[in-house]
């Protein structure tokens, strides 16, 4: 059985919407992740800021305007396109920014928060990028999933996180469905993006605020997704639990008051660098 998560719009100056999902205590019930935005961005809207404890996630929809540029206070400077993704392991600290390629042009993207294990956490940052060409891809009868991280149907994204999750960006025509199996110790949950689906039966609509969650079960499974009501689109996430507390502090996360404040201060004495 699933338990039904609450999305919340959010709405930042004329140029960022999105639906965001965040991780109660201890990040359940979507543990590893941290938090998800399905995210529309049409222009420069966040300074540079510090992440720190956890991993900053970029995937691109293939229906974007433009590309995203990236820079951070490691030296990375790269265009996420379309289709692809960047992974940014924050571990002990860094400055980040995105901005749209061409101001004025939609982004639609996800942006993904996933927690790191403790022993991560003080590990210097690194960044990962996979390019849309790079983006296996997996084709049924009516169905289309991109697999950009983990794996699915004998395919596996050449991407290896430091923390090991699954993203599979689903398409599904009207009246096609996918059996997805998840493995015995992993939480899923999926977000609606285009379109109404039917997800173990109970029907679910992107434009409405709310998604399934499937708590960690003893044994394998399957979800299954139907699109009865026209085209669909969704976004599958999945992993195993890290079970570690959170404590926030705008965009660091880390498991304990002390590491926290450390962190803060680091920041604030210039140990993250600058852009």
């Amino acid at each position: 059985m699933s338990e039904i998560a609450q999305l919340h719009r959010m709405n930042v100056g004329t140029g960022f919407r999105a639906y965001s999902l965040r991780g109660r205590e201890k990040a359940a019930p979507i543990d590893p992740f941290l938090g998800v935005d399905h995210a529309w961005m049409s222009a420069s809207t966040f300074a540079p800021h510090p992440h720190a404890g956890f991993s900053a996630v970029s995937y691109l929809f293939l229906d974007s305007e433009t590309g995203v540029n990236n820079r951070d206070s490691q030296g990375m400077r790269n265009l996420i396109r379309p289709g692809g993704l960047h992974w940014t392991a924050a571990g002990r600290g860094i400055v980040h920014e995105e901005v749209p390629a061409e101001i004025g042009k939609t982004v639609h993207m996800l942006q993904i928060f996933v927690n790191l294990a403790v022993d991560r956490q003080e590990a210097e940052p690194f960044a990962l990028s996979l390019e849309p060409q790079d983006v296996p891809v997996v084709h049924f009868p009516g169905v289309k999933v991109r697999v950009p991280l983990g794996d699915f149907a004998e395919v596996r994204s050449p991407l290896r996180p430091p923390t090991e999750v699954s993203l599979l960006d689903i398409s599904l025509d009207e009246e096609a469905s996918l059996s997805v199996p998840v493995s015995a110790g992993n939480s899923v949950f999926i977000m609606p993006i285009f379109g109404k689906l039917e997800i173990d039966s109970q029907l679910f609509d992107a434009s409405e605020p709310r998604l399934p969650v499937f708590p960690v079960q003893a044994t394998s499974h399957e979800v299954v997704l139907q699109a009865k009501h026209g085209n669909a689109k969704a976004v599958l996430f999945s992993g195993s639990p890290l079970r570690q507390p959170v404590y926030w502090h705008g965009p660091i996360a880390r498991t304990s008051v002390d590491a926290l404040n450390a962190s803060i201060a680091a920041y604030q004495s210039g140990k993250f660098g600058s852009l």
